[in-house]
């Protein structure tokens, strides 16, 4: 395979689709840096790895010598982006955006190597738009062409409001790629509309329409819906080390594949090939192979010391292997009279409800300490600290104290 057939491996991995592959072949072939470029809106103050699927072809654009942008959308995000909604979205303030795009920044230097990466924030062109330019700019699509996207045609049909600022929100995210002179724009398969809508903003202000990429949208933890915070199956790049390996572990099998092609760096697709076959017939655990994974997300978003110290705590609690101490410890203040086990396992965040937790315990699923405990009345007094544990995965070390 040739250098250039392998940067073009690199750039289609786990690409759901490339539009105008044939320019970007062009492109190239042309041997100048491509100016790539994504979006993310700060409608929220964390980054999860649902986020980092685009982070991470970024990353390997900027590997393959490309200029990447990363475009902080703090005008946009007061808009709000209607993609995928079935109802208008309150407009962030402009204190909330700033907020959030403040640890944006921070955080994609865990992806994106900061010396090669080009920071912009989209009102630095149009916050200097009068209202003439955002006419002009309005001017330049029909609300037919709007009511083609499934989200407003959907509303529209079941007669619910679509608000006029809406129509803006897929003009201006195009307009960026015209203020960027984009070459490439990178974005989920979700937003596919406003990526083409760049296309044509593009070509109307005379620039050579970029190629769009759309990457699929992660599952998160339930291997089932879209990573996101709201549905609470999702792993923030923050979270700390132990979080990262436990729930990654949780994963499904068949996931785990999904997150090997999406998320790894490390893992190319023959070694990926390798792994999947070495499960398939026995030669290799499906356990180990996903304890590679969480060993390279954790390692990546801390370090190595880190990820290593993690993967010990986990594998103290799950197979018994050496000391739970090097678990992080989680404060939990409750009364003086102590916490009976279903509230103390719901407080400690291992389970839904007292109801949940109460069926575990009937289950023999819970332990402590690696004991197993069926009594629901079982009382744990302040200056406990140990080891709760729900079934093989899902466990927590905590140290109890009165409250007050």
């Amino acid at each position: 395979m040739s250098e250039f057939e392998q940067a073009l491996s690199i750039i289609e991995r786990g690409a759901e689709e490339i539009i105008k592959k044939d320019e970007l072949v062009s492109r190239l072939r042309e041997g100048r840096p491509l100016r790539i470029k994504a979006g993310f809106d700060p409608t929220a103050p964390d980054l999860h790895l649902g986020h980092t699927v685009l982070l991470n072809k970024m990353r390997q654009f900027q590997d393959l010598g490309h200029q990447v942008i990363f475009l902080i959308g703090d005008f946009t995000g007061m808009i709000g982006d209607p993609t995928g909604k079935n109802a208008t979205r309150r407009p962030l303030t402009r204190e909330d955006v700033l907020a959030n795009a403040e640890t944006y920044a921070a955080q994609v230097y865990k992806v994106l190597d900061k010396d090669k990466t080009e920071l912009r924030f989209n009102s630095e062109w149009f916050s200097e738009m009068t209202a003439a330019d955002m006419i002009r700019l309005a001017a330049q699509h029909t609300v037919a062409r709007m009511l083609e996207r499934d989200d407003f045609s959907k509303r529209f049909a079941a007669q619910q409001p679509i608000a006029i600022h809406e129509f803006m929100y897929p003009l201006t995210q195009g307009y960026d790629s015209v203020a960027l002179k984009c070459d490439v724009e990178l974005g989920g398969t979700d937003q596919k509309f406003n990526l083409l809508m760049g296309r044509a903003l593009q070509e109307h202000h005379g620039q050579a329409p970029q190629v769009v990429l759309t990457m699929p949208l992660l599952e998160g933890l339930d291997g089932v819906h879209k990573m996101s915070k709201s549905l609470g199956n999702y792993i923030g790049i923050n979270e700390p080390a132990i979080d990262m390996v436990t729930k990654t572990m949780k994963i499904g099998d068949e996931l785990m594949w999904r997150w090997f092609e999406l998320l790894s760096f490390e893992v190319s697709l023959d070694e990926l090939a390798r792994l999947k076959q070495g499960v398939a017939d026995g030669s290799l655990n499906p356990r180990d192979v996903k304890l590679q994974l969480a060993r390279e997300l954790t390692t990546r978003f801390h370090d190595v010391e880190a990820a290593e110290q993690a993967i010990a705590g986990w594998h103290a609690v799950v197979r018994g292997e050496g000391d739970t101490s090097l678990l992080p410890l989680a404060e939990i203040r409750i009364p003086a009279e102590g916490l009976k086990m279903a509230a103390l396992l719901t407080a400690a965040g291992l389970t839904g409800s007292n109801s949940e937790a109460n069926r575990k315990l009937k289950e023999r699923a819970v332990k402590i300490d690696g004991e197993v405990v069926e009594d629901a009345q079982k009382v744990l007094e302040p200056g406990f600290e140990g080891v709760l544990q729900i079934g093989k995965r899902n466990f927590a070390r905590v140290s109890l104290v009165a409250e007050g």
